[in-house]
């Protein structure tokens, strides 16, 4: 018989965190589900959060992340230390107010909860009424209602900061909440824990020639796409946009009637059906950028000026803002049982699921391209009955999960595209749903459920938001 691991942590209580809660929930079988939440609030990436980030020009490095541990901290005996600064990476979400989803709302739900119709005022002049998009309001009501049942299992402003194995099997979760006075550090004992705590947090910023120099030198003139909050902050303004995905997209198409014009977007290549976006009006596209300098104008005043790998330049720029993706950041995890590599991959987890050197350490929502939020539901079902003991799969060898990843990284390879569902969205959630196989006859009657076989019509849900966008931005450009 298959263990059954009773004490669980959760590191997240956002859209990942609330599946996991909810499936160890309705197996049944668990004393303790404790899930460890940094904000003061459920949601994740969906919660707004009105004071953005401040521009980092480094990446810091998995120890300059993290805080030291009092050393007179034990299992049940609280250590209490003035307030920790709050200005480390990651710790304040991308969301803005206005913000709509990009995926549509037919499977950016839970398979046994749609989410509710709504839409905003912009999406309707955009797509027309009743559309596939939902604004950033509705998804977090949603994920509220979703979390009610484990509101209990929940502690809030609490960071994890490090997880380390014990002697006899079970991980030493510790973790300090925050008070407006002090923090408060804690140590506890679990037989598992499920990482949840999202990919959306870490701004990854290229390492370009002069970039440290000119961000120390003018700290106004650079920002991360996560720390969008307002259009109108950029009006006027000369604005460069760098990076060639969604994010930069969107920011094209909120910018380009609001900057002093033409709003310039650097990027290294096509990026298929988001080619209409560079084309709007008052776009003027870009190579890469090959040097940041800071220059000073008749008054001496420092400007930041760009040069671009076709011996372009352009001077006076009042903002670049990089749309450049986030690097996944995972500084609480013991280095042998995987970490994330210089490429941005998260190595050692089989399915990017389990961990392969010990599957009471698993991960839920390290994915990509893999239909959000659903892909959640189904890696947390897996888990939950893992670790309930009853799954109907069985984890091959450590030999041959190791092979898996060879394998993997063949295909996909090194960088965070290993971590890519796309196009095999069927085989996946075909090992999902296999092998966490029928609740056992005990947890449904707490609310366990067989997860559903994939259908090939989720993808064109997922996709619909962007499609409709691409006929949007066309129409802008025929308007012009």
């Amino acid at each position: 018989m298959s263990r059954v691991y009773s004490c669980v942590a959760v590191i997240g209580a956002g859209p990942s965190g609330i599946a996991a809660a909810r499936a160890l929930r309705d197996e049944g079988k668990f004393e303790t589900i404790r899930v460890f939440e940094r904000k003061a609030a459920v949601g994740g990436m969906w919660l707004y959060e009105p004071e953005p980030e401040k521009f980092q020009s480094t990446t810091l490095t998995v120890d300059e992340a993290r805080l030291p541990i009092p050393e007179c901290l034990l299992p049940g005996k609280p250590v209490t230390t003035p307030p920790a600064a709050h200005d480390r990476p990651g710790t304040i979400g991308a969301a803005y107010d206005c913000l709509d989803t990009n995926a549509g709302a037919r499977t950016m739900a839970f398979t046994y909860t749609p989410m509710p119709v709504a839409n905003s005022a912009v999406s309707e002049r955009r797509f027309g009424l009743n559309n596939s998009s939902r604004p950033r309001h509705a998804v977090l009501s949603y994920l509220e209602e979703l979390a009610k049942p484990v509101l209990e299992h929940i502690v809030f402003s609490t960071h994890v900061e490090a997880l380390g194995k014990r002697v006899d099997g079970s991980w030493l979760l510790t973790s300090r909440r925050e008070t407006e006075t002090e923090d408060v550090w804690n140590q506890e004992v679990f037989d598992a824990v499920i990482v949840a705590s999202g990919h959306f947090n870490v701004a990854s910023v290229p390492r370009i020639d002069g970039l440290v120099e000119a961000a120390a030198a003018v700290p106004t003139a650079f920002e991360h796409s996560k720390s969008f909050r307002h259009k109108e902050s950029y009006q006027d303004k000369k604005v460069v946009v760098v990076g060639g995905g969604i994010s930069a997209a969107d920011l094209m198409e909120d910018l380009h009637t609001v900057v002093r014009p033409p709003l310039y977007v650097s990027r290294r290549g096509d990026v298929g059906f988001l080619e209409s976006a560079w084309k709007l009006p008052k776009v003027e596209q870009k190579p890469t950028i090959q040097k940041i300098r800071v220059e000073n104008d008749d008054n001496n005043n420092p400007f930041v000026a760009l040069d671009f790998s076709d011996g372009t330049s352009v001077n006076h720029v009042d903002k670049v803002l990089f749309a450049t993706g986030y690097r996944l950041a995972y500084p609480f995890l013991p280095s042998p049982d995987g970490g994330v590599t210089p490429q941005n991959r998260l190595s050692g987890f089989y399915q990017n699921v389990f961990c392969m050197n010990d599957p009471s350490l698993a991960v839920v929502g390290q994915v990509r391209s893999a239909i959000s939020l659903r892909v959640y539901e189904y890696q947390a079902v897996v888990v939950a009955r893992f670790l309930a003991g009853h799954a109907a799969g069985v984890l091959p060898t450590v030999e041959d999960q190791r092979a898996w990843e060879k394998e993997r990284l063949e295909y996909k390879g090194p960088t965070e595209l290993f971590h890519e569902i796309k196009p095999d969205f069927e085989e996946y959630y075909g090992w999902m749903r296999s092998f966490a196989g029928p609740p056992s006859p005990d947890s449904l009657k707490s609310g366990a459920y067989e997860l559903p076989a994939y259908e090939p019509w989720w993808v064109d849900s997922d996709v619909e938001v962007l499609i409709a966008k691409g006929r949007y931005w066309d129409s802008l450009r025929e308007d012009k």
